[in-house]
């Protein structure tokens, strides 16, 4: 099988993990006799610094043409000063927009092997974490209208948070779907008590609880439920939220696990289109050491290949092989614990790909 794969190192350590990552992908065609072309995308910060803009329309064009798209990490402090409309994160919107990647899926899994680097006590990880959180992506406050006008002789500013009965029903039915295919549970989060799109949101959510009559459903506002992934994560099986308090449950899911940098996601579209990342930010400060963990992107590679290329093996692969490495006792710098084997960023891209 041929695809094509857009590739977006972007700033940081973004083009470190972006290596690795590649490196598995050609194991996997390799071994199952794929073809992968690739085309590389500057992005963010480093597309700035070269062509004034966080993304050209010819990169833009690439990542259209593209089966699918995998994406490193963008911006760092360098760029802060940027003015807002050329900002590296405007970038990520732009292709979230274009492509139209609505569904943003984040899973939260503790690997056994991992466990004792999980903030949580013992008692509470113990029986493992294994959630899968689905965020709305295109809507909300982030792409609202903005607005920072002079009151009264003082500054006012305005994030309009706006969603469709349409945008609503779409996400909502890649959850229902999700779970259907996981532990037939949802939990949809809004805060239904004070927003008005939450009340329509909620509204939504109800009408199609009706269609799947199999899946055990609730209502949990967003404060509750940051509390709850604190309190007692295993509760959940599907999360399902709007555009802001996505971002901000997501992250604080991650974190259970030990490391943010273990964690992949993808971005989809009505199409098999998707765009696939780790969720970790640049990490301007260790970028160049080669020392940053590089299974995030991995994993979402392997993302990739099950929910745009429809490779359930080759997914499968990959996964096992993460597996086999953090069996066999070698960590990144950011999971190391004492007794096990430290290893580079390219050295455990190599483990992954000799593993497969």
């Amino acid at each position: 099988m041929n695809k094509k794969i857009a590739i977006l190192p972007g700033d940081g350590i973004g083009p470190e993990i972006v290596r690795e990552a590649v490196k598995v992908l050609d194991k996997i065609g390799d071994k199952y006799n794929h073809s992968f072309e690739y085309s590389y995308v500057d992005i963010g910060g480093c597309s700035i610094d070269k062509f004034g803009v966080p993304i050209t329309e010819e990169g833009m064009r690439l990542c259209k043409e593209a089966d699918s798209v995998l994406l490193g990490a963008v911006g760092g402090p360098k760029w802060d000063d940027c003015p807002a409309d050329i900002r590296p994160e405007k970038a990520l919107l732009a292709v979230r927009k274009e492509l139209g990647l609505f569904a943003n899926i984040r899973p939260t899994k503790l690997f056994p092997q991992l466990a004792s680097a999980s903030p949580l006590k013992q008692r509470i990880v113990g029986g493992g974490i294994d959630l899968l959180i689905v965020r709305e992506l295109t809507g909300g406050a982030y792409f609202g209208e903005k607005n920072s006008i002079e009151v009264d002789g003082e500054t006012v500013a305005t994030d309009l948070m706006i969603y469709s009965t349409h945008e609503i029903e779409r996400i909502g039915r890649v959850a229902f779907e999700a779970a259907m295919k996981r532990g037939k549970k949802l939990a949809s989060v809004d805060k239904a008590n004070v927003l008005e799109t939450s009340r329509l949101w909620r509204k939504i959510m109800h009408n199609l609880k009706d269609e799947y009559p199999q899946v055990e459903y609730s209502d949990v506002l967003v404060d509750n439920c940051a509390m709850q992934l604190i309190k007692n994560p295993a509760q959940f099986d599907v999360i399902v939220t709007e555009n802001m308090f996505g971002d901000i449950i997501s992250d604080e899911a991650s974190m259970l696990t030990g490391s943010i940098g273990m964690m992949p996601s993808a971005s989809l579209s009505m199409t098999t289109l998707g765009m696939y990342e780790p969720i970790h930010g640049s990490a301007p400060d260790i970028a160049g050491q080669d020392i940053a963990n590089p299974l995030g992107t991995i994993l979402s590679v392997a993302m990739m290949l099950r929910y745009s290329f429809n490779m359930t093996n080759e997914a499968d692969d990959i996964e096992k092989a993460v597996d086999k490495v953090l069996s066999d006792r070698y960590r990144t710098a950011d999971i190391m614990e004492d007794g096990y084997h430290k290893v580079s960023c390219s050295h455990m891209g190599t483990l992954v790909t000799d593993a497969i």
